[in-house]
């Protein structure tokens, strides 16, 4: 999937057409553009700029926004704040917006929000994470379970089914943190019931995984996988820790700790490249950029979608309070860490 091999157009003509894409109902172009050139107004908020996933994703926003040349407001940053989300929500209210493209790292608050915004007819896309309740127009992410699956059954065969395993977990609060928890384990118990599971909460925090994988490795010398929810919050603390502790061995050598990560990022694929780290599953900061703002103007449009496959490799599903497009999200290892077409490859370090 190569990042800039296609971009869509903001004008009905050369939208992207997906098989799921259903006839168009036109609410009222009145109400539906802005002051800035009749082009409808979407409103953007980061999740986070303390992780070097979202800050990629950042990026992405700014470079397709542009491309797509769509009116985009300001773009604000909750800083993983649920209030500081609702704030700049109203904002983008105030100023215009048409739709918005939020990610919700308290999948369960924004609720109220969502069905605010619905009442209001502008819809809201979801990126990376699905909203427990409230209606969404669309969700633009991964499957996360399969995030887990992949990971097991990874570690699983690099351990040859035996020892001990430190799983860094995303905050429960989030489905990404349940969906990735809850298909790790399951696996585990199901394909690998000789493995051990150390369960870490983390909230998402590289320095609470940090303190908690040095407490672990204090009580479990024997050590010998490492599960990273998100590798752009946890890889360079763990790194720094495990070279401090003399435990950094490259992949291949005798004690070895092997490490398997999410998100795809640049360092991850350094990491493995050094044989720092063994794998990492790859979410597609690119795409989720691209089609985040691509239904959020199809939404501001009256544009409406069904559940099937899309002409982008994914496949829309329905959710009890919308759609979920899941978008690819590959394994990464030495074998295809220099692929050109994975993201990482492809954005500034």
């Amino acid at each position: 999937m190569n990042p800039r091999s296609s971009r869509v157009a903001a004008t009905a003509a050369a939208v992207v057409v997906l098989a799921g894409l259903a006839t168009a109902c036109n609410r009222g172009s009145d109400s539906n553009t802005s002051a800035s050139g009749g082009k409808t107004a979407i409103g953007v908020d980061l999740p986070r700029a303390d992780s070097d996933f979202w800050n990629s994703y950042a990026q992405y926003i700014k470079q397709d926004g542009s491309s797509q040349g769509l009116n985009t407001l300001p773009v604000s940053n909750s800083q993983n704040d649920v209030t500081k989300l609702v704030a700049n929500v109203q904002v983008f209210q105030n100023t215009g917006a048409k739709a918005v493209v939020m990610a919700p790292q308290d999948t369960g608050a924004i609720a109220s929000t969502l069905d605010a915004l619905a009442a209001k007819k502008i819809p809201v896309v979801s990126v990376d994470t699905r909203p427990d309740k409230g209606q969404v127009y669309m969700v633009v992410r991964a499957d996360n379970k399969a995030y887990g699956t992949k990971a097991c059954e990874f570690l699983g065969k690099q351990l040859g089914g035996k020892g001990k395993v430190a799983e860094f977990q995303g905050a429960l609060s989030s489905i990404n943190g349940r969906d990735r928890s809850e298909a790790f384990a399951a696996c585990m118990k199901e394909k690998f019931p000789g493995i051990q599971v150390i369960e870490l909460a983390t909230d998402w925090k590289g320095d609470v995984a940090s303190a908690k994988l040095q407490s672990t490795l204090a009580a479990n010398p024997d050590l010998g996988g490492i599960y990273m929810q998100a590798g752009g919050v946890f890889l360079q603390p763990t790194l720094a820790l495990l070279q401090q502790k003399g435990l950094l061995k490259p992949a291949g050598q005798p004690g070895h700790i092997a490490i398997i990560s999410n998100d795809g990022i640049p360092q991850e694929f350094d990491a493995i490249r050094k044989g720092e780290i063994d794998a990492t599953v790859s979410q597609p900061a690119d795409l989720y950029a691209k089609y985040a703002l691509f239904y959020a103007q199809a939404g501001a449009e009256g544009k409406t979608f069904q559940p099937g496959p899309t002409d982008h490799g994914s496949t829309i599903v329905q959710l009890p309070n919308g759609l979920e497009d899941q978008l690819p999200a590959p394994l990464v290892t030495k074998d295809n860490v220099d692929d050109k077409s994975l993201w990482g490859n492809n954005v500034s370090k």
